[in-house]
């Protein structure tokens, strides 16, 4: 979904998927025709008093609900930023705190593997939220217990708050991986056993835990937003552990190990016709072609580019024409998990190899990744890494 940056703090850039301009105005609206109710919650476990009458005269449900649901998200926001000066404490940098239908998420550009580091990062979380949680609570105290509607209103929002805060960071702290008590769980697994081992355990046990959570939320209480939630941490702790497995397989394995070598991958010139080149993978095989003048590649062109030409005009257009210049490289020394995630940030299917001195060096393919993959998987010669596997280029 598209996103909207809103700002940015400690350097991190603050966004909003779209699907949170949904969800802000649902739970505003769910806040707003609950007043009575939540503030008879809040007498009953925290003494706090309110009255009800005061709450829910005319448009004033509107305003709180939305006070409170923008409150609310205000502290998810500050739960991620705790993960994430954590996590850059620890050298890891992050790409954005989104704010998306479930709540946020800090997108750090590298997990890391240190149990101790995992573990720091994931309770920071849950520990800004109840630190939250008391900071509302002592509000709330400090303010009179009787006074004016406004005085009112602020005591229930602090309340609200206060209970809504210690809840998330409790919610978080369930074993579903991805979630923080998920990443708690792999950083105490991780203490005695592989990273890829811990992954795979924590995964399976946040995926048992989101099949749980997705039954309670359908049949129990009928909350169809509590099962949408269940099913994303359940793709995700599957998306995850498969990732973690992946990077563990192809460690230590570079670009050059599993691209096609400059000499045997096919270049086309600027000056070919689209026709001419749609004949060529036709009869090749291959679906992209890097575009070579005078041995320096000028660019990359694919079937997708060809197919944008309509036939009746593919004699007239030329490679020149449909290529795109714009190519994401990478060199041969590499990480191949790096470059699978050149391929996916950039939403190419296949990246074009160069030296330190932009010399062509090869082409790698997803494909090329794939294939590699399958092979040290179905061989327990780990010498494959840098032996055969390898391409001299």
């Amino acid at each position: 979904m598209r996103r909207f940056r809103i700002g940015s703090a400690f350097g991190i850039p603050i966004q909003l998927d779209l699907t949170f301009l949904l969800v802000l105005p649902l739970f505003a609206w769910i806040i707003g025709t609950q007043i009575e109710q939540t503030a008879g919650l809040l007498n009953d476990s925290l003494g706090t008093g309110l009255d009800p009458a005061v709450l829910t005269g005319g448009s004033l449900v509107w305003v709180l609900g939305v006070v409170a649901a923008v409150g609310l998200f205000t502290g998810v926001v500050l739960h991620e930023l705790g993960h994430s000066l954590v996590a850059i404490r620890y050298g890891f940098p992050i790409d954005s705190i989104t704010l998306w239908l479930f709540g946020g998420v800090a997108q750090l550009t590298e997990m890391p593997e240190d149990w101790k580091q995992e573990l720091a990062i994931a309770v920071a979380g849950p520990v800004v939220s109840v630190a939250l949680g008391v900071l509302s609570y002592a509000v709330f105290l400090v303010l009179p217990g009787t006074g004016s509607a406004a005085v009112e209103s602020a005591r229930f929002v602090f309340a609200y708050l206060a209970v809504m805060n210690v809840a998330l960071a409790a919610f978080n702290m369930l074993p579903g991986f991805p979630m923080d008590g998920g990443r708690v769980l792999r950083a105490l697994l991780a203490r005695t056993r592989p990273y890829a081992r811990a992954t795979e355990i924590a995964a399976e046990v946040g995926k048992v835990f989101a099949i749980l959570l997705g039954l309670v939320g359908l049949f129990v209480i009928g909350n169809i937003f509590l099962a949408g939630l269940a099913f994303f941490i359940y793709i995700g702790a599957a998306g995850e552990a498969r990732e973690t497995t992946m990077r563990a397989d192809l460690e230590g394995v570079q670009v050059r190990d599993v691209m096609t070598p400059a000499a045997h991958v096919t270049t086309v010139t600027p000056r070919m016709s689209v026709r001419e080149l749609i004949e060529t993978m036709f009869r090749e095989r291959h679906t992209g072609y890097p575009v070579e003048v005078n041995g320096e590649v000028v660019g990359l062109v694919t079937l997708e580019d060809a197919r944008a030409v309509r036939d009746v005009e593919r004699d007239a257009y030329t490679v020149s024409d449909v290529m795109t210049t714009d190519l994401v490289t990478v060199t041969p020394e590499t990480d191949v998990m790096d470059a699978l995630n050149e391929l996916q940030d950039n939403s190419v299917g296949r990246l074009v190899v160069t030296d330190a001195g932009g010399e062509f060096r090869g082409l790698l393919t997803r494909s090329d990744i794939m294939t590699a993959l399958s092979i040290l998987r179905s061989s327990e010669d780990a010498g494959l890494r840098t032996g055969r596997l390898r391409t001299e280029s």
